[in-house]
C-alpha cells in the first residue's frame, strides 16, 4: 500500500468507489450514480479550494480508498472548519485503509490551519462511527430522519474533531 495525492487521472477509480457506495449503502444519500462530468467539476472545486484528495493504492496501482475535505459552510466565519469524507473500496475494507487516510487528512487540515473537522455519518454505519471515535472525534449532533433511501428513513449523525490550529485565528 502507498499513499498518493489523487488528481483527475484517479477520477475513474474514485467514481467507481463512490458509485458502489451510492448503489449499495447509505454512506451517501444520493440515489443516482455520479458521472465523469460530475467528477471533473468535483476535482475543479477541490483544486480551487486547495483541498487535498488523498488516496491509497495497492501494488497493482488499484485505488483502494480516498479521503478529502471541503468547506463546511460558505459564510466567512466558518473559514476554519471543513467537512470531510472517506471512502474505501468494498474489496479492501477492514484493512486499516480508512484510518490511514483519516490520519493523513487530519495532518493536512492542521498544516492548512483548520480548526475543526466534521463528518456526517449515517447512524447505521457503525464501522465509520468506530473509525471516527478511535481518532478522537466526538458526536456533536444527530438529525433524525434526515434522509430517505432504500425504503426507510435515515438518521444522520455528525462527528467533529477540534484541532489545535490555527495558532492565531483572525476575524475577516
Amino acid at each position: 500500500m502507498k499513499l498518493i495525492h489523487c488528481g483527475p487521472k484517479h477520477a475513474e477509480g474514485i467514481l467507481a468507489i463512490l458509485n458502489e457506495a451510492i448503489l449499495s449503502s447509505t454512506a451517501l444519500y444520493d440515489y443516482k450514480p455520479r458521472t465523469s462530468e460530475m467528477m471533473a467539476d468535483w476535482f475543479a472545486a477541490k483544486a480551487k479550494g486547495n483541498y487535498p484528495v488523498i488516496g491509497v493504492e495497492n501494488d497493482a496501482a488499484e485505488l483502494m480508498g480516498f479521503a478529502s475535505y471541503g468547506a463546511f459552510r460558505t459564510w466567512p466565519a466558518y473559514k476554519y472548519s471543513v467537512e470531510h469524507s472517506v471512502y474505501v473500496d468494498a474489496r479492501f475494507r477492514g484493512r486499516g485503509i480508512g484510518r490511514l487516510l483519516m490520519e493523513r487528512l487530519i495532518e493536512a487540515a492542521q498544516r492548512q490551519d483548520y480548526h475543526m473537522m466534521i463528518g456526517g455519518i449515517d447512524a447505521a454505519n457503525q464501522a465509520s462511527i468506530a473509525l471516527h471515535k478511535g481518532l478522537g472525534f466526538t458526536q456533536c449532533a444527530s438529525v433524525k430522519q434526515a434522509g430517505f433511501k432504500f425504503g426507510h428513513w435515515l438518521d444522520l449523525e455528525f462527528y467533529q474533531l477540534v484541532l489545535p490550529t490555527p495558532k492565531s485565528p483572525v476575524d475577516g
